[in-house]
């Protein structure tokens, strides 16, 4: 299977044969994003660290897609909707809520047993949250991190 960076460079060669101007616009930006972290880095970037600079492109773009609708400029908000779902074609498939809760609850018991038998609170809600992190990277499926925290939240308020 091609890394992330392979199947852009392959898609930008496509994009050109084919004249899509905004797909090729938008995924020379992604290749330009990757490339300056993989220039920091000063080594190739991981399957893990491509998808998290992906991750941070998709929020840019939700964040501005809020903006311009807010400050009535919708073929802004258009255009940054396009190149969200072109780049979510780059990322595994986005885990259902039932994979996430099956995973948050998970953490909130490997949490319980190392503080000893003790279920956690709202106070520990940070806790909860980095081993839920933990687990959905190692499961590599990709979920929203806001319905991460109100699953957590959630889950912590039962337990109180």
């Amino acid at each position: 299977m091609a890394t992330i960076a392979e199947r852009i460079n392959a898609d930008i060669i496509t994009a050109m044969k084919a004249r899509e101007d905004v797909k090729l616009t938008t995924l020379r930006m992604v290749k330009s994003a990757l490339r300056s972290k993989e220039i920091d880095k000063r080594e190739p970037l991981t399957d893990a660290e491509q998808q998290s600079i992906l991750t941070t492109l998709l929020k840019q773009r939700r964040e501005s897609v809020e903006q311009f609708t807010k400050g009535g400029r919708p073929e802004l908000a258009d255009k940054e909707q396009v190149e969200i779902a072109l780049i979510e074609t780059y990322m595994p498939q986005a885990a259902g809520e039932d994979d996430v809760r099956a995973l948050v609850q998970g953490a909130v018991e490997t949490v319980t047993k190392d503080n000893g038998g003790t279920r956690p609170g709202p106070k520990d809600m940070g806790t909860v949250m980095k081993v839920a992190q933990q687990r959905i990277l190692a499961s590599g499926i990709r979920a929203d991190g806001r319905m991460v925290s109100e699953m957590v939240k959630a889950e912590l308020a039962k337990s109180s």
